[in-house]
């Protein structure tokens, strides 16, 4: 038998091998906001809201709240989604609803707004309303016309097309409150303006409607006690107040005084004028 001692290799103890520690690329996040609501405290009772150009270019706000923040998208769907990919959700029933009507030879008969569609249709109104609520305290006034008739429009599709009354009704109960803030909105722009005038008449429009609303829900009776109507009312008495006198309505007030002080002499020269002025119009 041939001597293998020289061919055969004997098994060899394996070496250890330390590897070293792989360095660490993920840092650990921090989730912790509390530096960022120390220097921005809460006022109980007021909105606090700022607006700022985020790192991606868009316009974010941020709504101070008891125990935090929240933050928005300025345009579009508050909080960046795209259900089914349309810009809102409100949108994509749309689009079911007119392709439902293309099917039907132009008749929406048969369009239903399920439990869920309309719960999911409320949450989102409310982004709509946290966001015009803040650009109101911004007196971004476009803005929150444009936010506030986007959930009217909500509240009517919902009504028109929901499966019963009762679903209906867990959006529009909160109408009174949305016509009330685009009437402060609309009326806020023509006092920007200096347009008194029209800021009154959108005030008394908004008044209408809201009692409007009332009197088809049957509850004309509370109309004028409802917050809202209390609020334009009071505001509109402010504006009237500060609203400055026209030509006219400044000589009808200096001949009321002077005849009230027996100035006759003066009620005529004032009378005189009305007179010109009547004949100018």
């Amino acid at each position: 038998m041939d001597d293998l001692t020289d061919t055969f290799d004997p098994p060899r103890r394996a070496l250890p091998v330390d590897l070293l520690p792989a360095p660490i690329h993920i840092r650990v996040m921090d989730f912790d906001i509390s530096h960022l609501l120390d220097q921005w405290d809460y006022q109980p009772g007021q909105v606090v809201v700022r607006r700022f150009k985020a790192k991606d270019g868009k316009e974010k706000l941020q709504l101070r709240v008891d125990l935090g923040l929240l933050q928005m998208n300025a345009e579009g769907r508050p909080d960046g989604k795209r259900p089914f990919g349309h810009p809102s959700l409100f949108e994509y029933h749309q689009a079911r609803l007119y392709k439902h009507v293309s099917a039907h030879e132009g008749s929406d008969q048969g369009f239903k707004l399920k439990p869920e569609d309309c719960a999911k249709l409320q949450m989102e109104a409310i982004q709509f309303h946290h966001r015009y609520i803040c650009l109101l305290q911004l007196e971004d006034y476009p803005a929150v016309i444009r936010d506030a008739e986007r959930n009217l429009a909500v509240f009517d599709f919902v009504g028109k097309h929901a499966e019963s009354e009762e679903l209906a009704w867990a959006l529009r109960q909160f109408q009174p409150q949305l016509l009330m803030i685009l009437a402060r909105a609309r009326g806020a722009q023509s006092l920007r303006a200096e347009d008194h005038t029209m800021a009154i008449q959108h005030v008394e429009d908004g008044l209408e409607q809201i009692r409007s609303f009332y009197r088809e829900h049957s509850r004309a009776d509370v109309a004028d006690q409802s917050p809202e109507v209390q609020s334009l009312e009071n505001w509109l008495d402010e504006i009237r107040a500060k609203r400055p006198l026209s030509a006219r309505e400044r000589l009808e007030r200096a001949l009321n005084d002077a005849v009230l002080s027996e100035d006759y002499e003066r009620a005529a020269k004032v009378r005189d004028e009305l007179k010109n002025l009547k004949s100018a119009d």
